[in-house]
């Protein structure tokens, strides 16, 4: 089994940009998609299925032009829901959860907190409630993935320069801490299984011409559970792929 994760920044953007091109030739068994900024009417969902993905979940925010998540499959999960039932949350949709067979897929966009006081209070609630929600799912459903842009740097190596970015949402020791305490509750970081190295990253600002300098962060993850672990093949970054200011992140079963 092979599932991509990506942050599209706008897919109807990253359609025009190649990402069905791009998506053809990867061809995931799973695609979860952050940060689509569209309603299920505005997606070309003809262009999914023409290569298999005839399954969509589509959790879209209810302001229009915003946020939103989506699950593109090409098998048929056996049930799926969106958001954790918390109002506040759910209608800027941020949470898929699919069931196949005993693995369960989590798509997640965590709020970001760079714009100011109220939004990162409002983040670190949103990271309280989905800690709660997923460890209440998992004595229902023990193989977990979580996959998304979380909207933050766990560990020093995960970001270029750490000593500038210490007071930065994304960085701030609040932040981390929960990270690392989410972490002890029994889920991997399927990335850092195969590659302990620096400079890897996932997200690098317009700004600054900071892609190019490798200027980036790692916000992208997919954390899995502990009993999933001895069943992972291989995970990974395709930094090259430059349809958003995120790169997709893979991995395989």
């Amino acid at each position: 089994m092979k599932i991509i994760s990506f942050n599209v920044n706008g897919i109807r953007s990253a359609i025009n940009k190649g990402l069905i091109e791009w998506l053809d030739k990867e061809s995931p068994d799973i695609f979860c998609v952050q940060e689509i900024k569209a309603q299920r009417e505005q997606i070309d969902i003809l262009s999914f299925q023409s290569l298999g993905y005839n399954y969509q979940l589509v959790h879209s925010a209810r302001r229009k032009g915003y946020s939103g998540v989506a699950i593109f499959s090409k098998t048929c999960p056996n049930t799926y829901s969106f958001g954790m039932n918390k109002y506040s949350f759910d209608n800027e949709g941020r949470v898929i959860r699919a069931d196949f067979n005993n693995l369960t897929i989590i798509c997640v966009y965590v709020p970001s907190g760079t714009t100011g006081k109220v939004r990162q209070a409002i983040k670190m609630e949103f990271l309280d409630t989905f800690t709660t929600y997923l460890l209440n799912l998992q004595r229902e459903r023990p193989y977990l993935l979580v996959c998304g842009d979380y909207n933050i740097c766990r560990q020093d190596r995960d970001i270029n320069y750490p000593e500038r970015h210490m007071g930065v949402s994304g960085f701030l020791p609040e932040e981390r801490a929960w990270f690392d305490y989410f972490i002890r509750c029994g889920f991997v970081d399927s990335f850092r299984e195969f590659n302990q190295d620096k400079n890897q990253y996932s997200w690098w600002s317009y700004r600054s011409n900071a892609r190019a300098k490798n200027l980036g962060w790692r916000i992208d993850y997919h954390i899995i559970t502990r009993n999933l672990q001895s069943q992972l093949k291989s995970a990974s970054l395709l930094q090259e792929i430059e349809i958003s200011d995120h790169c997709p992140i893979v991995v395989e079963f």
